[in-house]
């Protein structure tokens, strides 16, 4: 497949596609067409190491043998770039491996056009999207490790709109839907959530999410 030349659209998320099956990236050109606001780029696996301008990459996983190798390259040589996977195999624990490899998200090649998009929201926001079940046993297992070195804390006070942007966030959320949902810009609930971070104690969305659904922070607010 020949790599695509990324245009120069401001408005559009550039999303890098890697894919040998021409229907899968039909299909995904047909969800996010021309002049949207996501651009789906075609690309080959040494195309994708290469490209500029894309901050996200699907990877259909059914183009390599070698997925897990493919995900150590990234997170060795491009580890800005977030990607997600595509795959038949729907396992816990096929999907909890390739998240621990370094992916951000799964999607099964059955995902839902809502589903996709949603993905794409959350991981471009920095979280992680899997399936519920799957995400549950990777916020246990962090919670445990968390358990085992963390220091006994006050629990932080949060303002009538960071409780309003915390209990949207804990509901995998991304920032745009809090955003509309609040009534207020993107870039304000960037900063809100920034200030809940440093309240928790925490450097990213993920670890927020766990610490508010392990310390039951949300119901600490109302004791």
């Amino acid at each position: 497949m020949k790599d695509k030349k990324v245009k120069k659209d401001k408005g559009a998320l550039r999303v890098g596609l890697v894919a040998a099956d021409p229907l899968r990236v039909l299909g995904l050109q047909t969800i996010f067409p021309e002049g949207g606001s996501v651009e789906i780029v075609p690309l080959s696996v040494p195309g994708a190491l290469d490209a500029s301008g894309v901050s996200l990459i699907l990877i259909d996983s059914a183009c390599t043998e070698h997925i897990f190798e493919l995900l150590e390259t990234f997170r060795r040589s491009r580890p800005r770039f977030r990607v997600i996977v595509l795959g038949l195999d729907e396992g816990h624990d096929h999907i909890q491996r390739i998240i621990g490899a370094g992916a951000k998200g799964y999607l099964a090649h059955s995902a839902k056009e809502s589903e996709i998009r949603m993905a794409i929201d959350i991981v471009q926001d920095g979280s992680v999207w899997a399936p519920r079940k799957v995400m549950a046993r990777l916020l246990e297992s962090t919670s445990a490790e968390s358990k085992a070195t963390a220091k006994p804390a006050k629990v932080p006070k949060f303002t009538k709109r960071e409780l309003e942007v915390l209990r949207l966030l804990a509901a995998g959320h991304p920032n745009p839907a809090i955003g509309r949902e609040l009534g207020i810009d993107v870039n304000t609930v960037k900063k809100h959530v920034g200030n809940l971070m440093r309240k928790v104690g925490v450097d990213n969305r993920i670890a927020l999410s766990v610490q508010v659904v392990n310390e039951k922070l949300l119901l600490k607010q109302l004791t």
